[in-house]
């Protein structure tokens, strides 16, 4: 271009002959009177060159693709050097740059061409679920990010889960849809199992959760064609990201729960942030969005898992290679287990308890279910009193230290068996506070109005001088003989 621009100046402008400036330039005259015709080089297109090498080798190259293709994996993938080797040994006389252009040419033919695509205000979100990392309680550990996406407004709502199973992704939906305050008309997924039993042509399979989950917000599930990701690109870019954005370094925090919430604040923080290309943040187009949106049903989906389950004779149930405890007076039933991502709520014969979620292969008890059978069992009461008493709280801790250390283990058992089944049968608020009116007189703490201390009996003589380590009534009366009296 730039030549161009100095032949026409100095014919044009500063006069000079066709032929001083072709010999001044270098070039033709003819290239000279051309320029002084257009303003700019003209490309000619002319038609491609024979390749009598490559027409050879073509088909062979397209057979071996064909042959090689079911036997490769991501990294052991086909090379256009392997390919030109392959040739060479059958007696091909080719080169390895004119194979590799025949499949840069292969793959420019057959890629996908993308369409850009509109999205309009309450129309469609898309849903993933992403693989990252957490320190939770100081262990890190690999955990699930669910993701759900307004295509429009670009709002994101973002929980962290143990399990990439069909009930996180259930609760998934409640939760971001309660929050978002309404529901898109069209939900876009990949065809993962929580959501297709299998595909039958085009049409997907539904699961029974999910189809209840779809009928219960009536919005229409949509679903990206096997193996292709980037029919639902938007979610996908964006789990990457945020994966980037908020969840790197590695984020930390006592429970899962909190890791979530503060991940989630920090997404709610970010839209009024967040700019388009028309310089509306994500927080104005969300206003605008949400009023397209489908209003939430009067109450939430029930997003639990209802499992049937039997009652042991330790009156423990087992659920996903875990063992909860449930009330003593279920051994030997039949429960229902209602199983959140969070909590379990069982129940038997109208009565109900919620335990959290263990971990497969670990036990959760509470021994507050096995009152009745502790006031029994003095001895099961000392092998348990640590996890008893934490349970219990205050002031059974300090109880206990006043049992052992006047009675001994044995004897403070007993006696504590006795406590419990006062428990079972009152309640623990009741015992709770007379435990606390007789610890109070025992330090000798100023009584209540209307209320006056018991007299310590007195100690006699004769008996100030031993040590008693479980008092019983017996030993008393070995002494007082032997004392004479």
């Amino acid at each position: 271009m730039d030549q161009v621009y100095v032949i026409r100046h100095k014919v044009l402008v500063e006069g000079k002959s066709i032929r001083a400036v072709a010999r001044e330039l270098g070039i033709s005259r003819n290239t000279v009177r051309k320029y002084l015709r257009v303003s700019e080089p003209v490309r000619r297109e002319t038609e491609p060159r024979p390749r009598p090498v490559l027409a050879r080798v073509a088909p062979r190259i397209d057979q071996l693709l064909e042959e090689w293709t079911p036997r490769t994996t991501r990294k052991q993938r086909i090379t256009g050097s392997r390919v030109q080797r392959q040739l060479v040994e059958e007696g091909y006389e080719v080169g390895i740059t004119t194979v590799r252009e025949y499949l840069k040419e292969k793959r420019r033919r057959e890629a996908e061409v993308f369409i850009p695509l509109v999205h309009r205000p309450g129309e469609e979100a898309q849903v993933d679920f992403f693989e990252v990392t957490v320190d939770e309680a100081g262990v890190r550990r690999t955990v699930w990010e669910f993701l759900l996406r307004l295509m429009y407004s670009g709002r994101d709502f973002v929980w962290l889960y143990d399990r990439c199973d069909q009930l996180s992704f259930l609760d998934g939906h409640v939760r971001a849809l309660g929050r978002l305050g309404g529901v898109p008309r069209r939900l876009v997924y990949d065809n993962l199992p929580a959501a297709v039993k299998r595909r039958v042509g085009l049409d997907p399979e539904l699961t029974d959760r999910f189809l209840a989950l779809s009928s219960h917000y009536l919005f229409e599930p949509c679903f990206a064609r096997p193996g292709e990701g980037h029919d639902k690109g938007g979610v996908e870019a964006r789990g990457k990201g945020i994966r980037l954005e908020h969840l790197t370094p590695i984020p930390e925090g006592p429970t899962l729960r909190e890791i979530s919430e503060r991940l989630l604040g920090e997404i709610d923080q970010s839209v009024e942030r967040k700019v388009d290309r028309e310089g509306r943040t994500v927080a104005e187009r969300f206003a605008e969005e949400r009023e397209k949106l489908l209003p939430l049903p009067p109450r939430p989906f029930e997003a639990r898992r209802v499992q049937p389950v039997e009652v042991s004779r330790q009156a423990l149930v087992r659920l996903e290679g875990a063992q909860y405890s449930v009330p003593s007076t279920w051994a030997g039933l039949s429960a229902t287990a209602y199983v959140g991502v969070e909590d379990i709520r069982i129940t038997c014969f109208g009565e109900e308890t919620t335990v959290g979620r263990a971990r497969p292969g670990s036990r959760k008890v509470s021994y507050r279910h096995y009152l009745p059978e502790l006031a029994k069992k003095p001895q099961a009461v000392r092998q348990v009193a640590p996890e008893l008493l934490a349970e219990l709280g205050p002031p059974y801790g300090e109880l206990w230290q006043v049992l052992t250390a006047t009675h001994g283990e044995r004897d403070a058992a007993r006696v504590l068996s006795k406590i419990v089944g006062a428990v079972a049968g009152h309640g623990e608020e009741p015992v709770r506070q007379a435990l606390d009116r007789a610890l109070a007189r025992m330090a000798g703490a100023p009584q209540p109005e209307g209320r006056r201390a018991l007299p310590l009996a007195e100690v006699p003589e004769a008996l100030r001088g031993y040590t008693v380590e479980a008092a019983q009534a017996r030993d008393y009366d070995a002494l007082l003989v032997g004392a004479g009296r």
